[in-house]
This record gives C-alpha cells, structure tokens and sequence, in this order.
C-alpha cells in the first residue's frame, strides 16, 4: 500500500486526530470549504445559495457500509427529511440527491437495499426531482446496476454512475446510452486491482473520453463529472462536434472545488451540477476521499489555495 495512503486511512481511524480536526480553527475552515455541514438545515441553506448563483445541485447524506439496518433506516429518513425540506424551500426543482445503496443496506441484502431506495425515489417524485445512485467499488457494481435496473421499472429517471477507470465500463455506456437514461460519467477514486480498473492517469483519460463520446452519440443524458480543465475542454468539443445542444448534458463538480469555474462554465449557458456532501460522517467522508487517492491531497491543499 502507499505509505500516504496507509497514513491517511490510518488518520481516518483515530479520535484524537478527528477532534483535532473538527477543533482547529484552520480545520474547520477546510471541513467548510468541502462539507455543507452536518444538519439537513445547514444542506439546503447551502443548495439555496448556489441555485441563487444559477447552478443546480445533487446531495448526498454521507455514510457508506452501512452493516446495521438501524444505522440504513436512520440514513433513509434524512433522506426523506431532506427532499421535504428542499420542497418547501421550492428547491426540488433544482437539488436531487445521490444515494450509495452501501448506506442503505446493500451489504446486508441487496433486497433491503432496493427497498430503501425505492422509498427514496418514491419520495423524490412526490418533491418534483430525482435520484441518483452513486457507484461505489467494483465488487458493488453488478448489484448496484441491478438495483439500478429496479429501480427504472418505476422510476425511469433514476440516475446511474459510471467509473471511466473500470475496463468494463465502456460496455456499460453502450448499455445504458438510451433514451432518457441518466449517466454520470466519473473518473473513479476507489484503489482498484489492475485486473478490473486502469491505473495509469492517461489510461483513464482515454477511457474517459471513449465512455463520452458514446454517451453523447447515444439518447440519454449524460452528466460530466470532472474538474480537469483538460477533459472539460475536450467535452465540450465533443458535445458540439455531436450536435448536443447545452441543457442535453451537464457538467458536475463537488462542493468547494473551482467554484470560479462552476459560475463560469453556467454563465456561458451550461448546466452545471455541484455535488454537496454533508451529515455527521464528513470526517470519514474528507479521509476516505483523500486516501482513495493519494494525489487528492494535493489537489485538495491547491483548491484552499486558490479558488479556481
């Protein structure tokens, strides 16, 4: 293992580091700057803002691994407490939530795990908005794309998420570029063996293009997750050069990552989607983000440096 990532996972188990953390003035100042907060009031304060600046929004209550059906069944009331509060915010139109099926019960039964999201989507549509299931490790991925295929039987705009650094994943773009099939297309952060995933950075990119370049040849609606200036450019090259017109696609970038760009990118007439994570669990959530790819620490030191 990388002697950053044991460190930084090591980190990620220890109390004392945490509370220094959430203390430290300079801490907190970094847990702000890439977690809305830990209460569903603090979340949809933080959605109002953006929409406010044009862009829309998906959230996600954090928590993943979920081994106890309480802990699943406390993870889908803050959904539902959620999505009711961006309805009477008038927020549904332009906030979704992203849900990992590992939160709501998935290493439990994958039965459960359906049936809780299916709560979810089921409360979404009564709020106007919609779904999306965030796509994990690879040993979750044929469950999640099962779960997936469920889901759409009612609800056909449930979105999927795709890993651009899986070998499988190209294949999985063809499969699910159809007619009003939602895809968000990410590099991928999970440390994956080299059997299922692609580990070189340039191996990814070109994936990554290839997976979107079939998402935009085909009817669905593909939704970019990247802050790579570099594949940014390339998209929106590709989306023209497929006669894909702005608002048939988006653009989506986490919460406190190159807020410049985000306005930017929606003052020229792009959809742009920021992805807002907030709950208890953001200490696990900023470590495992870190740790899933060493070179995220330096990433995330610039973007506190700079804002663009």
């Amino acid at each position: 293992m990388n002697p950053l990532r044991a460190l930084i996972l090591a980190a990620a188990g220890n109390n004392g580091i945490r509370r220094l953390v959430g203390t430290a003035p300079v801490s907190r100042d970094v847990v702000r700057r890439f977690v809305a907060g830990e209460s569903t009031a603090e979340a949809v304060a933080a959605t109002s803002a953006l929409v406010d600046d044009g862009l829309t929004v998906t959230l996600d209550y954090l928590g993943e691994d979920t081994t106890d059906r309480e802990l699943a069944e406390v993870t889908v009331q803050s959904y539902l407490e959620l999505l009711d509060q961006l309805h009477s915010a008038g927020l549904s139109g332009s906030a979704e939530v992203s849900v990992k099926l590992s939160a709501v019960g998935q290493a439990l039964d994958e039965r459960l795990a359906l049936d809780n999201a299916s709560r979810i989507c089921a409360a979404a549509e009564q709020c106007g908005t919609t779904v999306t299931l965030d796509m994990e490790d690879h040993t979750t991925t044929d469950s999640t794309l099962r779960v997936l295929g469920e889901l759409r039987r009612s609800w056909p705009w449930v979105g999927a998420v795709l890993q651009a650094y899986l070998r499988r994943t190209l294949d999985d773009c063809r499969e699910l570029a159809g007619a009003g099939s939602r895809v968000r297309l990410c590099k991928g952060a999970y440390k994956e063996p080299e059997s299922v995933a692609y580990q070189a950075p340039h191996e990814v990119d070109l994936s990554y293009v290839r997976c979107a370049n079939t998402l935009l040849q085909g009817d669905g609606y593909p939704m970019f997750a990247t802050h790579d200036p570099r594949l940014v450019g390339i998209i929106d090259e590709r989306a023209r050069w497929h006669d894909r017109k702005p608002g048939t696609y988006e653009y989506q970038m986490l919460y406190g990552i190159r807020p410049e760009e985000q306005l930017r990118l929606a003052q020229a007439g792009e959809t742009v989607r920021v992805y807002i994570p907030y709950g208890q669990e953001w200490y696990g959530y900023l470590m495992r983000r870190l740790a899933e790819r060493p070179a995220n620490t330096a990433f995330f030191l610039r973007a506190l440096a700079s804002k663009r």
